[in-house]
């Protein structure tokens, strides 16, 4: 999958949680890509976040670090 669509992906999932605001968006967004995304995903979206993570909205980057930093490629 595409860099570009894995970013449109979790930006839609990112969306969803936004009305929820800051520290609980960002957990539920990290939650989500955790519990549904691919391992292969996963791993996939943290390549694109080191490569620049173009197109990464701001709350779904913050997620997405804060997955990574976990650890959760498993």
């Amino acid at each position: 999958m595409s860099p570009d669509k894995l970013a449109y992906m979790a930006n839609q999932i990112g969306k969803f949680f936004a009305s929820q605001g800051g520290a609980q968006a960002t957990a539920g967004i990290a939650n989500h890509l955790e519990k549904f995304w691919d391992p292969r995903m996963r791993l996939a979206i943290f390549a694109h976040l080191e490569a620049g993570g173009a197109g990464l909205e701001p709350l779904v980057r913050q997620a997405v670090e804060q997955l990574r930093d976990k650890g959760s490629s498993h």
